[in-house]
């Protein structure tokens, strides 16, 4: 039988989900083909890769005149998007500036590995109109929306509810005194996760949570009510789903985010990558949870606010957010 190679197109190749996506595909050369490789202004890292994977195009920004690819094709992140020659799109990328990006890749009825929350954050409801009227796919990579996709596979009934699971960050236990005085290297050293650095805060504060509930509500259909968010430091369980009959399905894995990427890629499938971690349970002590402390985190709670108020109230979070976190 013959292996589809997937031909693939990294959208921030030098980001912290960038880098893991190539690890998997490192890992798994006889099913994919880097045909596509963007940075922002990292082009020495970029290089580095470019002479690794040999894509043919390429898209960064700096005006170093010694950033050369002699080899590689420059166009626009929108017309490697929806290039005919790449079938799955990974948008690796934080912030709103992928959502044209995005757009371009549903509107080209491509399969998008999606990492970036701004994107359906500050326009789901126009990112989800054009991946259906377009036939395109939205392969989740955060973690969280990941494991509820994971959990749906095979269910035939809408659930009831869905239950997003946080690490709390490094600041759960804090005082709000004590966080007055908490460091930006405190903020960016997660207890769970290795991240970039925008994501890596955005959890710190749980502005994270805030987004994926929107992110979960137009993904999979939810209304706001529906969704909840409990604190669960182990950072085992990466989110559960409530049926009507009162059973949960939660779906578990160590915290690495190659798992959830490489899923992405290889779905349908499942395939075996022996540079993956597997879950020891004799090393989980315990499974704990709490509920968040919204008063303490008032971000997570401007997510709620932010999608019932509707029209470009999401759109406003996310610009806001970004010049906080900067």
């Amino acid at each position: 039988m013959d292996i589809e190679i997937k031909r693939v197109a990294i959208l921030g190749s030098t980001g912290s989900i960038g880098r893991q996506t190539l690890e998997v595909i490192r890992a798994l050369p006889e099913r994919f083909q880097v045909v596509a490789l963007t940075a922002g202004r990292n082009t020495k890292l970029l290089k580095q890769q470019a002479k690794e994977f040999q894509p043919w195009y390429v898209n960064y920004l700096t005006d170093d005149p010694s950033s050369d690819f002699p080899s590689c094709k420059f166009l626009s992140l929108e017309e490697i998007s929806g290039h005919g020659e790449v079938d799955v799109v990974v948008i690796a990328t934080s912030g709103t500036g992928a959502l044209q990006a995005a757009l371009a890749a549903a509107k080209a009825g491509k399969d998008i590995a999606l990492a970036n929350k701004e994107s359906l954050v500050a326009a789901g409801e126009i990112l989800m109109n054009t991946v259906k009227k377009n036939n395109a796919r939205i392969l989740p990579v955060d973690s969280e929306h990941s494991a509820i996709w994971q959990c749906l596979n095979g269910e035939k009934q809408k659930p009831k509810r869905i239950i997003l699971t946080a690490s709390g960050g490094p600041f759960r236990h804090l005082t709000k005194a004590k966080l007055n005085k908490v460091s930006v290297e405190d903020a960016l050293a997660h207890p769970s996760w290795q991240m970039g650095a925008k994501i890596t805060i955005d959890s710190a504060t749980l502005m994270n949570k805030g987004l994926e509930i929107i992110e979960a509500h137009w993904l999979f259909d939810m209304p706001v009510e529906n969704i909840s968010v409990v604190i669960h430091p182990q950072s085992i369980i990466h989110s559960m789903i409530e049926f009507c009959d009162g059973s949960i399905k939660a779906q578990m894995s160590s915290p690495d985010m190659r798992l959830p990427i490489q899923y992405a890629l290889t779905w349908p499938e499942r395939l075996a990558n022996r540079d993956l971690p597997v879950l020891d349970f004799k090393k989980v002590n315990s499974f704990t949870f709490e509920q968040p402390d919204t008063k303490k985190f008032p971000c997570l709670q401007l997510g709620v606010e932010a999608i019932n108020k509707g029209g470009t109230y999401p759109a406003a979070l996310c610009a806001a957010d970004e010049v906080a976190v900067d």
